[in-house]
């Protein structure tokens, strides 16, 4: 089949009810009654696995007893059955995590084993090792049992890892079943099989796990699409349609722009392979019964939508149990994207600025920490000034550029990466040499104390101070502006390396040395060092910058403008071409770039409504300007304020509440 056959190919709005044993029974023609209401044109519905709402006939799987009172025994056929009829589809909800007590007796083998020998159980269900037959074969004759039995039109594998985690939060260490140790010792011969994050050779796990979970994505991808070809499967990266959840959790500090972020990665990796976030109704699994706050959950939907994602609802049980709040506004934003076909159709990204984001398979776990918050507080920088940004992760990088669409953008930012593999290190020259910018922060392309690009402006690493008290009363002397003598002063935040500039290279940003912070009568003995802060430098048609700290950390923890500032104005000046938008847009409007069968596509996000933990109403704003200078025309129309823009060269903008979406025809 051509991807013009294949549904999902097309903009698609989806809901999930994530049923428990007790549901059953449910009334099919309720459900898509709602459904339809709601905007949604697929049904994720829970079929087998744990337990199976149809009556399987395979020994190894459980059919829900709650069937017996259904009159036909069958809530799949009668969904899949009822659904077609309507012109809705339905997905598969499969979840091979776990299995009953019997079955993990029986067959140990299948079975998650922690370093001490011991099974993983959890309210009576033991987890199963994706390296062990369950997984690997078994899963396979589930699948074929359905495909043979229903028309489904797609399958989405719940929870398909390797269960660090339980649904407590608690950490269960890594698996050691036999499967496990026998192909991680082919992985990595001679490596110690970690016990846990804290192990050394914990990265290297993590680098198995994911080989091993794309080699099944992989093959389980392949066999259904043999089977039913117009049956997508939703997973990670080897999957026809990558799957993304949005969600909250008592106790995790939350990341406002995770959705964002997440579902730019699979967008710019692949523009062409559809995303869907799967936004949760409700606060955590444990208070599954009190639904997200409305403007908390707009935002998961908002934030998918503008970046290319297909949007979808998730709530336990049916919709007569539940008393969300936050559907109310769900269904606005899902009837939106259902209205607007054409203007999400093919939406890919269309910024000028990519951000990498750090590879959490090859840094030890302290030290993605690290990474995570430069990047976040770099992310949070370009959104403030008005700088759209493609996110990519770091392994992606070399795709991208044999994709020919590294050339697409002016300006690359590196955020304490650290040392890069090879391939980017060259897919990185090629885009200098061809006009690039390149800016890294941190730890970023240093390898042992050499700087691994062509034309950096560092000629070698002489020191490195990385620990809280190596730069506690470090600053970095900012130039004056306007006739000031000086700018003010910078605290030096989580790392600074000592580096020796090239000969021809510009250096900015000058360290004032350590001194004395206690008690007041000895505050005092800055020197000024000879030590730069910022070094710049064009090579071939390109330029690489160096900021040797951590300006994005030191946003991210303690939210000085000027960490924010001095970094844009570096990247600014780094940058080929315009990267920033013309406009008088307060910060916390987002801007989002894209091009679809539209045109040109803006999306404009209102964030002013963020809290510590979640979000709240925002604050209206209007009469606002915008111009994208790369763009020859601007855009016309807003569609949620269903308003033509005026204006000459620039547009005036309409109110904008929550969001916002302009078109360039």
């Amino acid at each position: 089949m051509t991807g013009h056959d294949l549904w999902w190919q097309r903009p698609f709005q989806m809901f999930q009810t994530n049923l428990r044993e007790i549901d059953a029974g449910l009334d099919v023609g309720r459900v898509l009654d709602y459904l339809e209401e709601f905007g949604a044109q697929a049904w994720l519905l829970s079929v087998g696995g744990i337990i199976s709402n149809h009556p399987t006939d395979l020994d190894f799987q459980t059919r829900n007893p709650a069937l017996a009172a259904r009159p036909s025994g069958d809530l799949v056929g009668d969904a899949v059955a009822a659904a077609g009829e309507r012109g809705v589809r339905v997905l598969a909800r499969m979840d091979f995590s776990k299995v009953d007590h019997r079955r993990a007796e029986r067959h140990p083998e299948w079975c998650f084993t922690g370093a001490d020998g011991t099974q993983q159980v959890y309210n009576g269900l033991t987890s199963v090792c994706p390296s062990g037959d369950y997984y690997q074969h078994r899963l396979f004759e589930v699948v074929d049992e359905v495909l043979d039995r229903y028309a489904v039109d797609g399958f989405f594998f719940n929870w398909m890892s390797f269960n660090e985690v339980d649904y407590s939060g608690v950490h269960r260490g890594t698996c050691h079943c036999l499967p496990c140790r026998r192909a991680f010792a082919d992985f990595a011969p001679g490596t110690e099989l970690p016990t846990g994050p804290g192990s050394p050779t914990y990265p290297v796990w993590k680098r198995f796990t994911a080989t091993v979970l794309d080699d099944l994505t992989a093959r389980v991808r392949a066999h259904v699409s043999a089977r039913r070809p117009e049956a997508p499967l939703i997973l990670g990266d080897r999957a026809d349609i990558v799957f993304h959840e949005a969600n909250n959790a008592v106790g995790r500090t939350l990341w406002h722009h995770r959705t964002a972020e997440h579902v730019s990665a699979a967008r710019t990796y692949r523009p062409r392979v559809p995303v869907l976030t799967n936004a949760v109704g409700f606060v955590d699994m444990p208070y599954r019964l009190a639904g997200e706050e409305p403007h908390h959950f707009a935002q998961y939907l908002v934030q998918a939508v503008s970046r290319g994602a297909n949007p979808s609802t998730y709530i336990m049980g049916t919709p007569d149990d539940v008393t969300y709040e936050c559907l109310d506004v769900a269904g606005e934003v899902t009837r939106f994207h259902r209205d607007h076909d054409e203007v999400y159709r093919d939406l890919v990204p269309a910024a000028r600025t990519l951000l990498v984001r750090p590879d959490p398979l090859k840094l030890a776990p302290e030290r993605l920490e690290e990474a995570t918050h430069e990047f976040r507080g770099l992310y949070t920088a370009l959104l403030e000034r008005h700088i759209p940004f493609d996110v990519l992760p770091e392994p992606r990088l070399p795709d991208v550029d044999a994709q020919g669409r590294l050339g697409d953008y002016g300006l690359v930012v590196l955020p304490d990466l650290g040392a890069l593999d090879a391939e980017a290190v060259g897919a990185l020259e090629r885009f200098v040499s061809g006009g690039g910018g390149v800016l890294a922060t941190g730890e970023s392309g240093f390898e042992g104390d050499a700087f691994q690009l062509e034309g950096s402006p560092v000629l070698r690493r002489t020191a490195v101070r990385d620990t809280v008290e190596s730069v506690r009363s470090l600053h970095l002397r900012r130039p004056g502006r306007d006739g000031a003598r000086r700018g003010g002063d910078l605290p030096v935040l989580g790392a600074f390396h000592v580096v020796e500039a090239v000969p021809d290279a510009e250096t900015d940003l000058p360290v004032l040395s350590r001194a004395p912070y206690g008690p007041p009568e000895k505050c005092h003995g800055h020197l000024a060092l000879d030590l730069p802060g910022s070094l710049w430098r064009a090579h071939g048609r390109g330029r690489v910058a160096v900021l040797p700290w951590t300006p994005g950390r030191a946003y991210h923890q303690v939210g000085l403008s000027g960490h924010r500032d001095v970094f844009v104005e570096t990247a600014l000046r780094t940058a080929s071409g315009p990267v920033r938008v013309d406009t008088d847009l307060p910060e916390q409007v987002e801007v989002v770039l894209g091009a679809s069968a539209a045109g040109g596509v803006v999306h404009l996000i209102n964030h002013s409504g963020e809290v510590p933990q979640g979000f709240r109403a925002p604050l209206p704003v209007e009469g606002r300007r915008l111009r994208v200078p790369w763009w020859s025309d601007q855009p016309s129309f807003a569609l949620r304020s269903e308003t033509g823009l005026a204006g000459d060269g620039e547009v005036v903008l309409p109110r904008i509440d929550l969001f916002e979406v302009l078109v360039r025809p």
